[in-house]
């Protein structure tokens, strides 16, 4: 039997990794770490409206005329559908229909902020301002015709010289011949008074309200609502002399002045600026009784 003692074996140290630094990991910072859970995010959105874009269409019907091009002199309704996005309206869509389907497609527009006026169309049986209508309050399929009673010069625009010339009959400028003696001294005019005028003011020209009125479409020299509502914007107004007043109602008691109105309100109802036209309209019939009264 060995005496001889056996060394024990020898084990070599294990070696440790060293821990792994978490910014380091995938060689990313935290900030662009942030930058593209940013671009994720602009994706996802972007995805999500082009397919509520590919989801949901709008279909509208718009009149086409066109007489200086042979095939189109016949009037029709073209059919167009639009990628429906919230808050659309009339003229979005109108204008979407004539960017990327048919170049052709004509019609007036401006300030896209109910200013203007050179955007009254004749929208599913009601005169209305394109940028002011809601495409998501209107029953399909939106029907966009130009404005009745009016002579169509091609599709949607149609030719606003007599309106224009009505206006101006009334002479809707202010007129004063007692200026105040001093340089700088201003024409003042009392707050109960410009209350009185201040919806008048509100007319932006736009022409529906001729147009759906009845008389005016029987009745080519009738004033008509817009320009009869201008003149009691002057008429009313306690700058004017008195005799520029006699002066602006023996223009309204004419023929075809207030005395035609019917007083239907349909002026009234299809004004974009909410402007009492018909209220106006009887006050002026009031004050052309009062200056024609007289006491012995």
């Amino acid at each position: 039997m060995s005496t001889q003692q056996q060394e024990p074996e020898t084990q070599e140290p294990e070696t440790q990794e060293a821990p792994e630094d978490p910014e380091m990991k995938g060689a990313e910072s935290p900030q662009q770490r942030r930058l593209d859970e940013k671009q994720e995010r602009m994706v996802d959105e972007r995805s999500e409206s082009e397919a509520e874009a590919e989801g949901e269409t709008v279909h509208i019907k718009v009149f086409r005329y066109d007489p200086e091009v042979e095939g189109k002199q016949e009037p029709r309704f073209d059919d167009f559908y639009v990628p429906f996005e919230k808050g659309m309206t009339v003229l979005d869509a109108v204008m979407y229909a004539r960017d990327e389907f048919d170049s052709s497609l004509t019609f007036r527009h401006s300030c896209r902020q109910a200013v203007c006026g050179s955007d009254a169309f004749f929208v599913n049986g009601r005169q209305q301002l394109g940028c002011k209508t809601q495409i998501s309050e209107l029953e399909q399929p939106v029907r966009i015709e130009p404005l009745p009673h009016q002579e169509v010069v091609k599709d949607l625009v149609v030719d606003m010289d007599h309106f224009y010339d009505q206006m101006h009959a009334v002479e809707p400028y202010f007129q004063q011949e007692d200026l105040p003696e001093g340089e700088l001294e201003e024409q003042r005019q009392s707050r109960e008074n410009r209350e009185n005028v201040k919806m008048s003011t509100r007319c932006i020209w736009c022409g529906a309200c001729m147009s759906s009125c009845n008389v005016a479409a029987g009745d080519n020299q009738y004033l008509g609502p817009a320009a009869i509502n201008k003149a009691y914007r002057f008429a009313m107004d306690e700058r004017e002399d008195e005799e520029i007043k006699e002066h602006r109602l023996r223009l309204l008691e004419q023929e075809h002045g207030v005395w035609r109105c019917q007083t239907q309100f349909s002026c009234t109802e299809v004004c974009p600026k909410d402007i009492p036209l018909t209220e106006h309209i009887q006050e002026l019939k009031r004050e052309a009784v009062k200056k024609n009264l007289k006491f012995w």
